[in-house]
């Protein structure tokens, strides 16, 4: 539900979604209980609210008929998907390839969603457990497809060997 609501003390016009137990103009900074707010409109569509309050606002300067003659904000928002040139358009008009551009964020989204959530101590333990007795470089080169750093990596493996919880013989590692 979407509420269009005043401020009694400045008279500002926000939208406030749901039913807060308190909300704050974004105008004066008061707090206000919400049920002591005039509320002018309650509507389930959050375009509706939009529209209402932009009435509103345009009806106080004046202008109320030169806002009937606006599309709808629904209206609006398709037409400016239409205008103006696509991204993929802009990049090849710039000299820069789209499919390119494409496979990198790919590459980069595909690496952080694999990292997230996971710690690089987790990714140096993760290496360690799924390779079979790994070098340093192998070990490296697990945590750089996961977003960690080298330099991370020699230090992570150094200081569990430090504490016993990684043996290390002959160049190879090992969990204990």
């Amino acid at each position: 539900m979407y509420a269009v609501v005043g401020c009694s003390d400045c008279q500002a016009l926000k939208i406030v979604e749901g039913r807060p137990e308190t909300t704050q103009c974004p105008r004066c900074g008061k707090r206000r209980k919400f049920e002591k707010l005039r509320t002018f409109v309650e509507t389930d569509d959050e375009d509706h609210a939009r529209e209402v309050r932009s009435s509103m606002l345009a009806n106080r300067q004046d202008e109320g008929e030169a806002f009937a003659e606006l599309d709808s904000f629904a209206e609006m928002e398709s037409q400016v998907e239409d205008v103006g040139v696509s991204d993929e358009e802009y990049l090849e008009a710039s000299g820069i390839d789209a499919e390119e551009v494409a496979a990198a964020a790919n590459r980069v989204e595909n690496r952080s969603a694999s990292t997230r959530g996971t710690s690089r101590k987790d990714t140096v333990l993760a290496a360690l457990r799924e390779l079979d007795r790994p070098t340093e470089d192998e070990v490296i080169s697990f945590a750089d497809e996961r977003g960690v750093p080298a330099e991370y990596v020699r230090e992570a493996l150094e200081k569990l060997a430090r504490r016993g919880e990684v043996s290390e013989s002959r160049g190879r590692y090992r969990l204990l």
